[in-house]
């Protein structure tokens, strides 16, 4: 396999869900070699952030990275993207601190990307081979991170919140060419209760309930749904019988645990290269990703 970049320059606009800063991320070719990097095109001097493990600074409700002064926050739709759509070396600028989080998915990504046009360049593609399994266990999440030695790269992801409307359920990619019509398209997802402690905590700003599936635990009465539709500028919002707001519907029956699957997936972008091995997950998070890599990388060396 060579190494892939875009054939040209190709944006997307929108809001930044956690900052709610309005912004630009333009994806542009790089030469061979130079990996995943953001460039902040706001600041002076434009520096340059690298997509790697070693520059993660926060994993809360997203994976924040920063180097040279500079931070883009909830990297994981894009990384995972730039993975799906098989490019090895993009420079990525972006002029506020965080990209628009567009439909809660990766989905417009990557045929943004794919739109760019793909183009193979002349060096080989390099892979990171373990030789042994590697495990990740966080017992006070309760989660669980697996690889295993392969010549390919698979996937399975399995969540259970014990939850009486979000089921335990098992997501599987089997091949990264299944990306983009099978695991893109999942939206993130939150439980009723946790949009007040969001708010509270000055995230979600630039969210609104066409980005998330909101699960409901629970009876919610009347006025309470209204505030929080007054809060996401809604006329009005209800629950569907399945336990979710009636502002969605499902793109895929187990689309929370197809997400999960595509956020541990940009989050192993961090790597720096694409890596060979079957991976297993139980409840994985942007904690337990980024420390998974970590113990990934400590292995190989």
């Amino acid at each position: 396999m060579k190494q892939q970049t875009i054939k040209q320059s190709v944006s997307i606009s929108g809001t930044g869900l956690h900052t709610g800063q309005k912004g630009t991320l333009t994806f542009n070719p790089a030469p061979e070699h130079h990996g995943i990097k953001f460039r902040r095109v706001d600041i002076e001097g434009q520096p340059i952030v690298e997509a790697r493990v070693e520059n993660v600074v926060d994993t809360s409700r997203g994976t924040t990275i920063a180097q040279n002064g500079a931070r883009v926050y909830t990297v994981e739709h894009i990384l995972a993207s730039v993975r799906g759509a098989g490019i090895d070396n993009i420079l990525i600028d972006i002029n506020c601190e965080e990209p628009p989080i567009q439909d809660g998915s990766a989905k417009n990504m990557i045929e943004t990307l794919k739109s760019a046009g793909i183009v193979e360049q002349n060096a080989e593609r390099e892979y990171l081979r373990i030789n042994k399994e590697v495990k990740y266990i966080n017992e006070k999440i309760g989660a669980e991170i697996i690889i295993t030695p392969a010549d390919d790269f698979r996937m399975e992801v399995s969540v259970d919140y014990n939850s009486k409307v979000l089921k335990p359920q098992t997501a599987i990619l089997e091949d990264m060419s299944d990306f983009e019509k099978e695991i893109s398209p999942c939206r993130t997802f939150v439980f009723f209760h946790e949009l007040e402690m969001l708010l509270k905590y000055n995230l979600i700003k630039g969210g609104d309930l066409s980005t998330a599936i909101v699960f409901v635990e629970g009876f919610v009465g009347e006025e309470e749904l209204q505030r929080v539709a007054k809060l996401f500028n809604m006329e009005s919002v209800g629950v569907h019988e399945g336990g979710i707001l009636n502002n969605t519907t499902l793109r895929f029956e187990n689309e929370p645990a197809r997400h999960k699957l595509l956020d541990l997936i940009g989050d192993m972008a961090l790597l720096g290269k694409p890596i060979l091995g079957h991976v297993k997950a139980f409840k994985p998070g942007h904690l337990a990703n980024t420390e998974f890599v970590k113990l990934i990388i400590e292995n190989l060396e």
